[in-house]
């Protein structure tokens, strides 16, 4: 019966923390082990781990601060399981998650897997309207939890991804401490020919953040790390179009007031366009959370998630400029 052992960084989320190892008691596949890391925290998590050592199968290591990759890495030495699981703190996990990851490896094996994510019908407006925002196909052209996403094949993120002990041995796991960690890490193992796959089954509920400041800085680093990734692994043509799609729409948005005084025709096409896409997202994501709430929200989570990730992205692209 295989043994898994799930990786859960925290750093300053005792609340989290709580509702996330609440959900792994209802796992209806109980081979399994919990190590939770404890970043460099100020608001220690070492109460909640206690409260639940008589439900799981607990372990705890408070380490100085070192960022999520590596305090993945320092779970994953101290694992006794056949198969890591890594969870962001932010997460709840469903019953069936571990039986339907067993079922999958049993019947196809995988080196490494990632699930989707989904919102929660208990999350506020506020998050659901994130996770609407993250998973659109007017933000993110709807790639995230697809078998395949912008670069060609499938890629595991950290907020829900699985690897084998074999693949950690001879990887060494995370080699970066955050923006862009896993995606480094879904390089390395592609590059070595490791089985990497999509779970739809294995999805977790993910409460993202819970501020659009939070939010916005969020994605701003996302924009920033793909050129950050394509100057680590040169060659490899991280940088697709999809990636400079937000970058393009902080532009267009940008520009319309100038249009008036350039060329007014193209002003108001240029206006009527972002009200079309306005009207599109609201509809979308009403129709979607049956929340008309959640549906203006997810207007105003949309352009967040796109001016963040683009003026990131138009950042890191400007300072390779100034270095070339």
């Amino acid at each position: 019966m295989r043994k898994y052992s799930i990786i859960i960084p925290v750093y300053n989320r005792p609340d989290e923390l709580t509702e996330l190892l609440e959900s792994l008691t209802r796992q209806t596949y109980t081979n399994f082990e919990v190590i939770v890391i404890e970043d460099g925290s100020a608001l220690k998590s070492e109460p909640v781990v206690e409260a639940f050592g008589d439900r799981l199968s607990l372990q705890y290591f408070y380490i100085q601060n070192c960022g999520q990759g590596f305090a993945r890495n320092v779970g994953f030495e101290r694992a006794s399981g056949d198969y890591f699981i890594v969870f962001d703190s932010d997460t709840l996990i469903p019953p069936h998650y571990l039986e339907a990851v067993n079922a999958q490896l049993t019947n196809d094996f995988l080196d490494a897997f990632g699930g989707p994510d989904a919102a929660d019908e208990n999350f506020s407006d506020l998050q659901k309207a994130i996770s609407y925002s993250m998973t659109s196909v007017f933000t993110t052209g709807g790639i995230r939890g697809k078998k395949n996403n912008a670069g060609g094949s499938f890629q595991p993120r950290s907020f829900n991804m699985g690897i084998s002990r074999r693949v950690y041995r001879e990887t060494g796991g995370f080699a970066k401490r955050d923006m862009g960690e896993d995606i480094e890490l879904g390089i390395r193992l592609k590059k070595h020919n490791y089985r990497m796959g999509l779970i739809p089954e294995a999805y977790v509920y993910h409460k993202r953040r819970g501020n659009f400041r939070d939010f916005f800085r969020q994605v701003y680093s996302f924009g920033r790390t793909r050129f950050i990734l394509d100057k680590l692994h040169p060659g490899l043509d991280l940088i697709k179009p999809v990636h400079a799609f937000p970058s393009a729409f902080v532009l267009f948005c940008l520009f319309i007031p100038l249009w008036y005084f350039i060329f007014q025709p193209f002003f108001w096409l240029s206006l009527g366009g972002l009200g079309l896409f306005i009207i599109l997202v609201f509809l979308d994501a009403t129709t979607k959370t049956k929340s008309p709430k959640v549906g203006a929200l997810s207007v105003v989570a949309a352009f967040v998630q796109l001016f963040g990730y683009g003026l990131g992205f138009i950042r890191e692209g400007f300072l390779r400029l100034i270095r070339r």
